[in-house]
Order: structure tokens, then sequence, then C-alpha cells
């Protein structure tokens, strides 16, 4: 098996690498959208995170590598817990890859043909939904997606259920997994009701500086030469931030968060003129994974202050009389609430 790039080894990309590590301490957080420059370490960045989480549970052959601690009753037709099986494995952190060329049928999943024609049975052949469930989906370009593949990922990114009902065939089967969506501005533009779904948002860019630049090339070669040397000397690194998205699971769940940081939080949306309250939301639970990753019992405004710019640069209209971009005015805000 190809080893990833080490997660503690890429260079800068801070606040790519922060949103990821906050939605894999929190999954349902909604995902992540990078905008910016192409080989700047996106896809890297996502495979890196995966391999550091811990492998998961799953029944032994089942399409949909169902979780033996869920509900039965949400596996697929051809999982062998509907036969009494019993067999559990481990299995990495699924990392699935949607091209912009995808079919309905390759996404969604569809009627195994070559089985129906040779034995005449109907067979469901799962998609990429079906092999994301419980891990990644990554969709470079998204902003270049097919509308209706988009209306498509809405309906089972808000339910965490893909229903097929085709030729005859009727599949109902888990879908949840952290949406991560890329793309340059400068190609297209993203629908406001997909972009809104995306919990997070976060701009990266080019290394500007040579000594960062030079770092990167040499990092990339020396993996590229001998994977296997260049990750051990980063494995001690990585099985620290693998502890620490653990850890951040269990604690999240106890994390309290005080009314004064809720009010903070709706001041802060309020001062902005964000439409509806889901930035709050995606604001407060960001905070509360932020918080469990630093190992806080409470969230701070400090917290607050760092996930803001992230939970709400994409949910703000455009002013054409403000010079400045999403991030300037979410700072300009955050500095007038909270102080410089």
């Amino acid at each position: 098996m190809r080893l990833a790039y080490p997660f503690s080894a890429i260079v800068g990309q801070d606040e790519m690498k922060l949103a990821l590590l906050i939605s894999a301490a929190d999954p349902g957080i909604g995902g992540v959208m990078v905008f910016g420059d192409r080989g700047t370490g996106k896809s890297t960045a996502v495979r890196a995170l995966a391999a550091l989480l811990p492998k998961l549970d799953a029944f032994r052959g089942c399409p949909f590598h169902c979780d033996p601690k869920a509900d039965r009753a949400l596996c697929g037709a051809d999982c062998p817990a509907r036969a009494g099986g019993d067999q559990v494995e481990q299995i990495p952190t699924p990392v699935v890859d949607m091209p912009l060329g995808a079919t309905e049928d390759r996404v969604v999943g569809a009627l195994d043909l070559e089985r129906a024609l040779t034995r005449g049975e109907k067979r469901f052949e799962p998609g990429l939904l079906a092999r994301a469930h419980r891990g990644f989906l990554y969709i470079d370009e998204v902003n270049l997606l097919e509308d209706h593949l988009v209306d498509l990922l809405l309906d089972v990114a808000a339910s965490g259920e893909n229903v097929v009902e085709r030729e005859g065939l009727s599949v109902r089967h888990p879908a949840r997994f952290v949406l991560i969506g890329s793309g340059n501005p400068e190609e297209g533009e993203l629908r406001p009701q997909l972009l809104d779904r995306f919990g997070l948002s976060v701009e990266v860019r080019t290394p500007s500086t040579l000594g960062d630049r030079v770092e990167v090339v040499r990092r990339r070669d020396a993996f590229d030469r001998d994977p296997a040397a260049f990750s051990a000397n980063w494995a001690a690194a990585d099985k620290a931030i693998g502890e620490q998205i653990v850890g951040a699971r269990e604690r999240v769940r106890v994390t309290e968060v005080s009314d004064a940081v809720l009010e903070a939080a709706s001041r802060l949306c309020m001062a902005i003129g964000s439409d509806g309250l889901r930035g709050e939301l995606t604001i407060v639970r960001a905070a509360r994974a932020l918080a469990a990753l630093d190992g806080a019992e409470t969230v701070s405004h400090d917290h607050i202050r760092r996930v803001a710019p992230m939970a709400l640069r994409h949910r703000l209209r455009r002013n054409p009389l403000d010079e400045g971009g999403s991030t300037v005015r979410i700072e300009r805000a955050v500095s007038e609430l909270f102080g410089a």
C-alpha cells in the first residue's frame, strides 16, 4: 500500500490544516471548502489526515463497510450482517475522489448489469457515496460540478442517507462523510446552495517566501525518493496529532459553551450581516471542536476568534462599496468586538 505524505510534514497552510483537524474532531460540522491555487497540497493534506485516524471496525465483505456498533437496519441489502454474519475487520478511513466527469450512476450506485445479463439477478452495485461512508469525499474543482450532481450531494449531505430507486431496485444505505471541496473562484462560481452546506471555508495560496518554497520542494523530493524513511522521521509527530484527534473526539461531547460565548458568536454574525443562523451554529460547533483539540474544558472567546474567518467568510453577501474581501471584513468585526 502506498504511503501517504505525513500530515505534520506539510509546510505552511496552517488554516487549511486547522480546518481539517476541526472537521476530523467533529465530522458533523459539514466539511471544508478550500479555495486557492493548484498544487498547494489540498488533496495531499486530506489523504495525510485520513492516514492519521484510527482504523474503522466494519463487517467483513460489506460493500458499505457498516459499523458493527450502528443500527444494522441501515445497512445495505448485501451486508453480511443481514445474513447473520458477525466477522469484523479493521479498515483504513476511506478517502474517495469524485471526478468531474462522474456519472450519476457512478456516484449513487446502479444495477449490476453484468450480473443481470449473465445470471438474471438484480443486484445493486454501490457507488462513490457508499465507498465514502465514514470517511472523506474529496471533490476537486467542485465549482465546475454539474448542477444535477450538486443537487444530489445536497440531498445526501442533509439526510446522511443515499436512496436509489431505479430499474426495479430500491436501496437505502447510510452515506455520512466529511465533504472536502476545492476550487479556484476564477474558474467559476460555486452555487450558493452548495457553498452554504460547507461548514468551513479556507483560502490557500502558493508559498510567497523563498524559504518556504525551498522547504516544500526539499521535503517532497525526500518523500518521493524514500517514502518509508521520510515517513519514519515524521512518525512521532503524526502519532501525536492522531492521538490529539482521538482525544478531541471524546472531549468534544462534554466541552461546555457558556452563554457569554454564545452571545459573542451571535454578535459577530449580526455585525457582519450573515444570513440565517447557520453561521452561529457553525462557529459554536467549530469552536467547541477547537477547544477539544486544545484540551480545554470550556470554549473561550479566543476559540471564537480563531474559527470565525473559516466559519463565516463564505456566508457573507458581497459589498461592492467595501474594497476589502470577506476575510478582512470578518477580522475587522472580530477586532471591534474582542479587541485587537
